[in-house]
């Protein structure tokens, strides 16, 4: 058998721990289980990478503010974001595994994730 090896796919997760990463990919999409919107970032490194996904809800909205911070693009009242300011930026993340149970099925699902954001 042989495995094609696309863009992009030729590193690994980054293991856990703190890393300074660059955002390097911006995808957009809705929810499939609430039909909320959300952008997800893939933040890479020599080492590796992590796609974090952000919901633009209430509740996703401080931590958007938080990556948006880290960056070093300040929100602004009244005015909107664009996610693809956010591609080339270099942050600082933790990355580690969330487990949680999946809503459609009950399974435990593990996800590899991105938080604590700050500045590079």
């Amino acid at each position: 058998m042989k495995i094609e090896v696309a863009k992009g796919q030729d590193k690994g997760f980054l293991p856990d721990g703190r890393h300074t990463v660059e955002i390097t990919d911006i995808e957009e999409g809705i929810s499939e289980h609430q039909q909320v919107p959300f952008f997800a970032a893939r933040m890479e490194n020599e080492d590796g990478f992590v796609s974090q996904r952000f919901y633009n809800s209430e509740a996703g909205h401080p931590i958007i503010l938080q990556l948006y911070s880290a960056v070093g693009i300040k929100p602004e009242e009244g005015k909107s974001l664009d996610t693809k300011q956010l591609i080339g930026k270099r942050l600082s993340v933790e990355v580690s595994d969330h487990s949680y149970a999946d809503p459609a099925t009950g399974n435990e699902r593990t996800l590899r994730q991105a938080t604590g954001f700050r500045a590079a």
